[in-house]
């Protein structure tokens, strides 16, 4: 098990090249398995989570050619079967984005259930009523015992677990979905997203652009990679209007030619993520390659907390005032355009140095304060209480032995680890790597302490 060796206490200071946005990139290239032709996109995050999904891709037919550091050539045209049903889909979220481009493609789909970090429940009802909308029958796939196909037709409900036969005929979680258009291609529709969903936005707009008419999305979800998907297809041959507001119209295309490149939009919450490094270590540095309008959320709370932050065209410096304590906040996550959260574990690693109670409320997932056990083991005092975490700042961390126990959290308990002091061994960093590429060289090449190492596991 690979680790981090942290040692800290160092300021950390100097620039910062902020790599292409993950979500964005995921969303991408499900959206290129939708095309009639090559694309050429740049600006590739090197992170473990697009890997397993290039390799998903090429596994159901997709050529995929690596052209050089965070590019990549995508040819869809060879996909000659409408299934992904690799152990690699169940490997992370991002992969339901089949769902809908197999669909705009051939009218139908099987796909593995999607994987990714454990936040809680997180259904895809929204994904698969707005499929309905569209002309599609559902089905639940489960396996039993003698590994046979059970299949469950889907009726709408978030509750997809079969209410028939014996409960240990079933293995705990249903195997496969699988979707059939009714008329053999998706049908135009007008679709209300009960809530903001970035995810079935993003997979109904993918089942949508090939539709013959046009396709309405009300209450979708406004996040920048929206905004990235609809221009990459756009650029393509779609015709997507509204991206990045609450209202999106879809006029479907038969023929989507492609042949053209795409550069992804940087990552706003890698940017975020560095941003709060400088005051967390009493540190200043410049963000670049970013956009600064989508940073806005957390430059306003770091202005709140006392934090320096001056905005250039494409890039950000964050800067510690000397002598002045951090100020305690309250934050709440919400939808784009509110506090993302993606940023919110790194905010309250950042709240623990602040002179104070502060308060943060989650309210996109349910069971997202896991880290807050760890950041304990550091000497941080955070009481949690369902959906709020109440953080009593000023109290210095210690160095301990913590685990990363996802993605965002594991980047917490790394940024703890850089403030605090003596020696802190992080654990399990794999999770770390789905989101965050050459976390390690980036953070040394700001002055931190930090190395990797491959720590025997016990069993």
């Amino acid at each position: 098990m690979n680790c981090y060796r942290i040692e800290g206490g160092n300021r950390l200071s100097g620039e910062i090249e902020i790599s292409g946005s993950k979500n964005a990139a995921l969303a991408i290239i499900g959206a290129a398995m939708t095309l009639d032709g090559p694309c050429l996109i740049h600006n590739l995050p090197d992170v473990r989570d697009v890997q397993i999904f290039l390799s998903v891709c090429s596994e159901i037919g997709a050529e995929i050619e690596i052209l050089g550091k965070n590019k990549v050539r995508l040819d869809p045209t060879t996909i000659t079967k409408p299934e992904a049903i690799s152990p690699k889909v169940s490997m992370l979220r991002g992969s339901y984005y089949l769902l809908g481009a197999l669909q705009s493609r051939f009218g139908s789909c099987k796909v593995t259930m999607p994987g990714g970090c454990d936040l809680g429940v997180r259904p895809i009802d929204l994904h698969l009523k707005g499929f309905m909308a569209m002309g599609s029958d559902i089905d639940i796939i489960y396996r039993n015992i003698n590994d046979e196909e059970l299949w469950f037709s889907y009726d709408g409900g978030t509750d997809s677990m079969p209410d028939q036969g014996s409960p240990d005929d079933f293995t705990l979680e249903p195997a496969f979905i699988h979707c059939q258009s009714k008329s053999g291609k998706m049908e135009p529709a007008s679709i209300f997203l009960d809530t903001v969903s970035v995810g079935a936005t993003v997979n109904i707009l993918l089942a949508a652009v090939k539709a013959d008419g046009v396709t309405v999305i009300d209450n979708a979800a406004r996040e920048p990679h929206i905004v990235d998907v609809a221009n990459f297809l756009n650029t393509m041959g779609a015709d997507i209007r509204g991206a990045g507001t609450e209202t999106i119209r879809i006029k479907g295309k038969p023929y989507l030619p492609a042949n053209k490149e795409y550069m992804i939009i940087p990552d706003q919450i890698e940017a975020g993520t560095y941003m709060m490094m400088a005051p967390l270590t009493g540190g200043d540095i410049s963000v670049m390659n970013i956009i600064p309008t989508h940073m806005e959320p957390l430059t306003a709370k770091l202005l709140e907390m006392g934090v320096g932050v001056e905005e250039g065209e494409e890039s950000i410096y964050v800067y510690s005032h000397s002598g002045q304590p951090l100020l305690p906040a309250s934050i709440k996550t919400m939808p784009y355009p509110g506090f993302p959260t993606d940023l919110q574990p790194q905010i309250t690693a950042l709240l623990c140095h602040a002179d104070g109670t502060s308060r943060v409320i989650e309210t996109v997932w349910e069971n997202r304060f896991g880290y807050v056990s760890e950041l304990s083991k550091m000497g941080a005092n955070i009481v949690t209480s369902g959906r709020l975490a109440v953080i009593t700042g000023g109290v210095k961390l210690s160095g301990a032995t913590v685990r990363a126990l996802d993605l965002r959290g594991g980047m917490a308990v790394t940024m703890a680890g850089l403030a605090a002091q003596g020696e802190t061994i992080v654990e399990n960093i794999s999770v770390i790597d789905r989101g965050y590429e050459n976390a390690v060289e980036k953070i040394r090449s700001l002055g931190g302490n930090i190395t990797v190492f491959e720590k025997e596991v016990v069993r």
